[in-house]
């Protein structure tokens, strides 16, 4: 049984005529009494009485028409939803970020998306650059926004943006004052840093190989889980850190930190996704506002 057997039943069953039946659903008479004949012989059952040249619904018709009027209402429906969630006039998104890009970059993107498509339900999830990736490769997420590179062959990354670390102080730390801070030095104060798996963390280590200095001879007095609590600790003048030039900019202009003239080199903010699973529109039309290919 089809749906257009069904739509062909009901027009003749409401009308009780072929051919008015025929012209309100534009095909041939024969066609549809081919269709009304197919569905009888093949469920063994009359639907109509042939009554000279009329015909009148059978009492086994009047019970199937209420089904059939059910059913296609049903197919209906189920196509409107699909036209719906194609057209993002509904539908659902879920995006994972690193905390640096969903607390300084991704919300006004989210903002614009929503303002373009605001049938489609946004969730966002923070996490470290791991999470973010997990979420992406369980299918979690569909799509992930992390800092810094990321090696994983299942997912597809795009960079949309840059960003750079810079070292913080407080303004009565010892470093705040000096002209200069050498790489050699950065061993003279203690440290509060991001956690195993964070891209600050992974980034700020690779900068300081880059400079040669060997991560592990940072004395760490803290590690914290964001952005917000590494700011805020700094207030106490004793540490320094390593964070995104976003995260820190207002802090800086305030004057409430002071930034170390030591480049630590720049990091791109990354969008991923799988590369074997369908990417929605929706996930489209956001990776696109924020820049990914």
């Amino acid at each position: 049984m089809t749906l257009e057997q069904l739509a062909i039943f009901i027009a003749v069953a409401e009308r009780e005529h072929l051919t008015k039946a025929a012209d309100a659903i534009h095909l041939t008479p024969s066609a549809v009494s081919s269709a009304i004949k197919n569905l009888e012989q093949h469920y063994g059952v009359e639907l109509f009485h042939r009554v000279g040249r009329r015909i009148e619904l059978t009492d086994t018709g009047r019970i199937f028409l209420s089904e059939a009027r059910d059913t296609l209402a049903r197919a209906r429906s189920a196509e409107l939803v699909l036209s719906e969630l194609g057209g993002l006039m509904r539908g659902t998104l879920s995006v994972y970020a690193s905390q640096t890009i969903a607390s300084y970059w991704l919300p006004q993107r989210l903002m614009r998306f929503h303002a373009a498509f605001p049938g489609i339900e946004l969730t966002l999830t923070l996490g470290n650059t791991r999470t973010v990736a997990n979420a992406v490769l369980s299918g979690h997420a569909d799509l992930g926004f992390v800092e810094g590179e990321l090696d994983e062959p299942a997912l597809a990354t795009s960079a949309v943006d840059q960003d750079e670390l810079v070292i913080v102080v407080a303004p009565n730390h010892l470093w705040a004052k000096r002209a200069h801070v050498t790489p050699a030095s950065l061993g003279e104060t203690s440290w509060v840093m991001r956690e195993m798996g964070s891209g600050t963390r992974s980034e700020f280590e690779t900068g300081l190989t880059r400079l040669g200095v060997a991560p592990h001879v940072l004395p760490v007095a803290l590690v914290l889980p964001s952005n917000e609590a590494i700011l805020s600790a700094l207030s106490s003048g004793q540490c320094a850190a390593a964070i995104s030039r976003l995260a820190a900019r207002s802090h800086i202009d305030a004057g409430h930190l002071v930034a170390i003239d030591l480049p630590l080199g720049s990091r791109s903010f990354l969008s991923l996704h799988h590369k074997e699973r369908h990417r929605s529109r929706a996930a489209l039309e956001l990776a696109a506002i924020c820049g990914a290919k």
